[in-house]
């Protein structure tokens, strides 16, 4: 065990997906085997019915790294449970797309072996941290990996959108939303509204409108400690919906102010040495080689 970086690793894993208890299993007993303190969530623990179960936010304050089982939703939700006490994740990809997890199943073994040693690659990269002002008063707050999306909720109509960065006003805008994404989000939600990608280390914030009214509204790139102010003009029947990453808050109303900032501690991510960011783009989104 002295030649190993981490001794007390966590398991989280994604529910109801093919393949995730026999890799769940394959990991514990193996990791067990070779002396490591393995501690796992409720779901990985509901899956193997033994070992020691805490709360995900709860694996970060005891593990040295934390391994996530699933595809990048998995990896979303350990990050932000983890990401306070700076404990590293790693990926193991069970899902489909998977930018963010990038080891396989049929080469955790080798792979795991080797960044539990020390020979990896560690990622450093923002996160956001949304707030629900209302009256002054901050009445909610959450981190994001991806983004955060301000969008229409239970309407047809457009939401108006006024937009400051720094204090200084940078549009009005109706559209069905807006997305605030990190550049780790630029290939995801802001990709599909046709934001650019972004290298995932970028200190850097992407804005991107979702279906906007005027075609000249376009993503927009600033820098990554700049404060977002996010506020709504009059209208009749306006609903919105703040959603950070898998996270909702409903009943957004028309007098509440959004803020948008980089949160205070970035989360960690553990590659293989042989990661490629540019290689996974190529495999994903089926770009030529040529």
């Amino acid at each position: 065990m002295s030649d190993y970086r981490f001794r007390t690793i966590g398991i989280s894993a994604k529910p109801n997906v093919e393949r995730v208890g026999e890799t769940v299993r394959r990991l514990y007993d193996d990791l067990r085997r070779r002396g490591f303190t393995v501690l796992l969530d409720p779901v990985s623990g509901e899956m193997l019915g033994s070992g020691e179960v805490l709360p995900l936010e709860a694996l970060g304050r005891r593990c040295d790294v934390v391994i996530a089982v699933g595809g990048d939703g998995t990896l979303l939700n350990t990050v932000r449970a983890v990401a306070a006490h700076d404990t590293p994740v790693i990926g193991v990809n069970l899902g489909r797309i998977g930018f963010l997890v990038d080891i396989s199943p049929d080469e955790v073994g080798v792979r795991l072996e080797e960044i539990l040693r020390g020979r990896c690659l560690t990622e450093e990269r923002l996160m956001l941290k949304a707030q629900i002002l209302r009256d002054g008063r901050v009445i909610h707050e959450e981190l994001a990996v991806n983004e955060v999306v301000v969008h229409r909720w239970i309407t047809p109509h457009m939401i108006e959108i006024l937009t400051h960065i720094n204090g200084r006003f940078l549009n009005a805008q109706r559209a069905d939303g807006l997305i605030v994404s990190t550049p780790t989000g630029s290939t995801a939600y802001a990709l599909s509204g046709g934001g650019p990608i972004l290298h995932p280390t970028l200190d850097a914030i992407e804005l991107v409108p979702i279906n906007p009214h005027t075609l000249t509204n376009r993503p927009i790139v600033i820098a990554g400690d700049s404060e977002v102010k996010i506020a709504f003009g009059a209208a009749k029947d306006m609903r919105a919906e703040v959603t950070c990453d898998t996270v909702s808050i409903p009943e957004v109303l028309i007098d509440d102010h959004i803020v948008v900032r980089k949160a205070a501690k970035p989360f960690r991510l553990l590659h293989p040495l042989d990661y490629d960011f540019f290689e996974i783009l190529r495999v994903k989104l089926h770009w030529s080689n040529c």
